[in-house]
């Protein structure tokens, strides 16, 4: 096997490890998940109290969730949180009572149009209860008398969140952040937190790194809105950023672009959706789905665009326990992770140079770098032609790539042999893109 297919069987057995975890966006859940994941990246762990202010919103209370049925008359399990963790609504306050069955409906939640399926549905910010099963089993559920117990607390304690900074040689800093609180659901988003951690550990492994890269494992919207609060005074260093969602199953790959859409993460994802030879879609900014809200908002406008395959509430799984080990492929988290290494690739290689020869052309020809060849090298030679016209250190590679038309990965070889031969070098003064 490949080293580029292995990958994909890597960060799936991660998540299969993960998968059983019940996770919300507080508690023991989380906890166990990072430490899972600090085997392979050293993650730091944050506990932020319950009650502290952040930004416009209060972290809530801890939950934690040891077990979950309904009993009928006959003291069967018709519906066992051993079973599946989706069984209770994430967040559900302590109960345990005796009810008829018609006072229990408002509790009980199916997908009719899937009757096999089992939702997934929370109540973080509304104290209240409930069980979610399927359309099936709710039908074989008689009239009559029924044990319901969800053993919880909601209760003081902390949000967890996992951050891990891969230092590079600027302290200008790229997010990569993935959501960390749903329970057992696979691609959304076991499968962008299971690829964010496999990418650290990538750039751990490189001995030498331009930039630097921030990992964010955060609960949903409320552990964004924390991390910002908390880090208010370094957001400057943030040049732009992923969110990961979404990137196990066989959809193609969408790349959603930063409020701002040309930052220079937004340009480099572009153009490696662009070339990957496969379907691809990029579309702009819209103020929902997931963390790349929060990082846009007006008062932070970070640059933060979002990768993802299948979209946010638009596939049948979404939300459901069909979300399942069997929804999401190694080779689609394969090809998600290498389209995310191509991007970090041309951020670490994205910079300006000079043309030390402006005044017309340099004789390359004398240099051995410029003589009759194929096809393939007179492209070469061509993306040569473009990287001494544009080398006046105000236009970077990854400008000189878009104006071309070429791929990057040519135009950085272009200027890598220019550079050699002592024709160009690098703008130490001027900021890549």
């Amino acid at each position: 096997m490949e080293p580029s297919e292995q990958v994909g069987f890597d960060i799936f057995a991660l998540i299969r490890e993960l998968f059983p975890i019940c996770r919300s966006i507080t508690g023991d859940g989380v906890r166990d998940t990072l430490q899972r994941l600090k085997r392979l990246i050293p993650i730091i762990v944050h506990e932020v109290p319950s009650g502290t202010s952040v930004l416009d919103w209060t972290v809530p209370n801890e939950w934690n969730i040891r077990d979950a049925w309904i009993r009928d008359a006959a003291g069967n399990k018709v519906v066992d949180f051993q079973r599946s963790n989706l069984h209770v609504v994430n967040y559900s306050v302590p109960v345990h009572r005796r009810m008829l069955l018609r006072d229990l409906r408002p509790h009980l939640f199916t997908i009719p149009e899937h009757p096999e399926w089992i939702p997934y549905r929370t109540s973080y910010y509304r104290e209240t209860w409930g069980f979610c099963l399927s359309q099936h089993q709710l039908q074989q559920m008689p009239e009559g008398d029924y044990e319901v117990c969800i053993d919880s607390s909601l209760e003081p304690g902390h949000l967890t969140y996992g951050e891990l900074l891969v230092p590079g040689e600027s302290e200008d800093e790229f997010l990569i952040s993935a959501h960390i609180c749903h329970p057992s659901l696979c691609n959304d988003n076991l499968s962008g937190v299971c690829i964010a951690a496999h990418l650290a550990r990538h750039l751990l492994d490189q001995t030498q790194r331009r930039r630097s890269y921030r990992f964010l494992f955060i609960p949903g919207t409320i552990g964004a809105i924390t991390w910002l609060a908390r880090n208010v005074d370094r957001l400057d260093r943030v040049r732009g950023g992923l969110t990961l969602v979404c990137l196990g199953d066989a959809s193609h790959l969408t790349y959603k672009r930063s409020f701002l859409g040309c930052s220079e993460l937004d340009r480099a994802a572009s153009h490696v959706l662009a070339h990957s030879g496969e379907a691809s879609e990029i579309i702009d900014f819209f103020p929902y789905g997931y963390d790349e809200r929060q990082f846009n908002s007006p008062g932070f406008r970070l640059p933060v665009g979002s990768l993802m395959r299948g979209r946010h509430g638009q596939f049948p799984e979404y939300h459901t326990s069909a979300d399942d080990l069997e929804f999401v492929r190694p080779d689609q988290l394969a090809k998600s992770f290498h389209a995310i290494r191509r991007v970090i690739a041309i951020l670490e290689g994205n910079r300006s140079f000079l043309n030390l020869f402006p005044y017309g052309e340099p004789q390359l020809g004398r240099r051995g770098v410029y003589r009759e060849m194929g096809d393939a090298d007179q492209a070469k030679q061509l993306a040569m032609l473009w990287v001494l016209s544009l080398s006046d250190g105000r236009h970077s590679l990854l400008d000189i790539t878009e104006r071309s038309g070429f791929e990057f990965e040519l135009v950085r070889s272009a200027a890598d042999i220019l550079t050699s031969c002592t024709i160009l070098r690098e703008a130490k003064n001027k900021q890549s893109a």
